[in-house]
C-alpha cells in the first residue's frame, strides 16, 4: 500500500456536519428487511429531491480501447481480447454533433470518457477545447479521464468542466482482487486534486465483482465518508464481457442491487444516485424498484462507453409508465 495522503485521512474523519459511516454500520443497513429498507430510502429521497424527476445524462467514449491498466471488468484494457478496437481521441466536431443530439433528446449533462491510465499534457490541451465546445451548447459537462497530474484539474475547471467522474470501483480490501496496476489510494489522490480545483465529483463503484456484502458495505462507506460527499454517485452492475477476468463472475441477485441503491441513498441523502452500467439487463420492474429506493439519475442513450444501454425510446416509455419526468431547473427540488 502507498502512504496515506492528507485527503485520505480527511475522508476517514469527515466534517462534523456529516455522519460517519463505519463498515459495520453500513452492513447493518444492508441487513434491514428488504421492504423496510426500500421504504426508509424512499423517505430520505423525498426529503431531498423531487421523486418524480430523473436527471438524464448521456455518456460518450471520446477515446476508446488500448488502456494499459488491468481492471478486471473493463473490455477497453489492451491486456484482454474483447474485440474492442483502439480508437484515438475523436475530433471536436464529431463530439459536438453527438452532444447536440443528446441535448435535443432531453439530456442535461454530457459525459465524456477516455480509455487511458491518465491524460498527458498534450491530451489535456485537446480535452479543454472539447469541453469549451460542449459547454457552449448549454449542457453540463462531465469527464472521466483517469488519474490526473498536478494542475490538470485546474485546467479542466477553467475550460468549463462541471463534474469529474472518478469511481472508487470497489471496497479498499477488495481492490487488489480486481485491479493490480493501480491502488485505491491513487483514486483518492486524484479525487483530492479534483476537489481542490473546485470541480464537482461524480464517484461511485461497481457491484457484482465477486465481492461479499461486507465489501459492498465497504464501498458505500468509503463513498459516504468522502468530505464533501460526491454530488453524483453512479452505481454500476457489472457487465460481464467475454475476454475479461470477470466474465464468469457469479450472478448478483437483483434484490442485492436494489439494496445497494437504497443504502447509497440513505448514507448520501443529498447526492444524485445514478443507475449506470448494467441497466440494459435489468427488467422494468427492477428499475422501478431502484427508483423507489432513491435512484434519480440515469445514463440516457444507446451505448455506455463500449457496452449497451437501453434505447431512448425504451427509457421514455418506462418513465411514462412510472409517471417520471426529466429533471429541469423548474422541477428540481432544492431542500432548505
Amino acid at each position: 500500500m502507498t502512504t496515506a495522503t492528507a485527503f485520505e485521512v480527511k475522508t476517514l474523519t469527515p466534517h462534523p456536519s456529516l455522519e460517519y459511516w463505519s463498515v459495520c454500520k453500513v452492513e447493518a443497513l444492508f441487513e434491514t428487511p428488504f421492504l423496510d429498507l426500500v421504504y426508509r430510502a424512499a423517505q430520505v429521497h423525498r426529503e431531498n429531491f423531487n421523486p418524480k424527476a430523473i436527471q438524464l445524462s448521456t455518456l460518450m467514449s471520446i477515446k476508446t480501447g488500448g488502456c494499459p491498466e488491468d481492471c478486471g471488468y473493463c473490455p477497453q484494457s489492451a491486456r484482454y481480447h474483447t474485440g474492442v478496437q483502439n480508437q484515438q481521441l475523436i475530433d471536436v466536431e464529431e463530439i459536438v454533433a453527438k452532444a447536440k443530439i443528446a441535448k435535443e433528446r432531453g439530456a442535461g449533462r454530457f459525459c465524456m470518457g477516455a480509455a487511458w491510465r491518465g491524460p498527458k499534457p498534450k491530451d489535456v490541451a485537446k480535452i479543454t477545447e472539447i469541453i469549451k465546445a460542449v459547454k457552449s451548447l448549454g449542457l453540463e459537462t462531465c469527464g472521466t479521464f483517469g488519474l490526473l497530474q498536478e494542475g490538470m484539474a485546474e485546467e479542466l475547471k477553467e475550460a468549463g468542466l462541471d463534474y469529474y467522474n472518478h469511481n472508487l470501483d470497489t471496497a479498499p480490501e477488495h481492490y487488489h482482487n480486481v485491479i493490480g496496476t493501480r491502488q485505491f489510494d491513487d483514486r483518492i489522490n486524484t479525487l483530492g486534486k479534483v476537489r481542490k480545483a473546485g470541480l464537482k465529483v461524480c464517484c461511485g463503484g461497481i457491484v457484482g465483482m465477486n465481492e461479499t456484502r461486507k465489501e459492498r458495505a465497504g464501498l458505500i462507506a468509503s463513498l459516504a465518508n468522502l468530505d464533501p460527499q460526491p454530488e453524483s454517485v453512479p452505481i454500476n452492475q457489472l457487465v460481464k464481457v467475454e475476454g475479461t477476468p470477470l466474465a464468469d463472475a457469479a450472478e448478483l441477485d437483483w434484490t442485492e442491487f436494489v439494496r445497494t441503491i437504497a443504502v447509497a441513498r440513505i448514507t448520501m441523502p443529498k447526492s444524485y444516485v445514478r443507475l449506470s452500467a448494467g441497466r440494459q439487463g435489468m427488467s422494468e420492474e427492477m428499475q422501478a424498484m431502484c427508483f423507489m429506493a432513491g435512484a434519480n439519475s440515469i445514463f440516457y442513450g444507446d451505448k455506455l462507453l463500449v457496452t449497451g444501454n437501453p434505447e431512448e425510446d425504451g427509457d421514455q416509455l418506462l418513465m411514462a409508465k412510472l409517471d417520471l419526468e426529466p429533471e429541469t431547473a423548474e422541477n428540481r427540488y432544492v431542500p432548505e
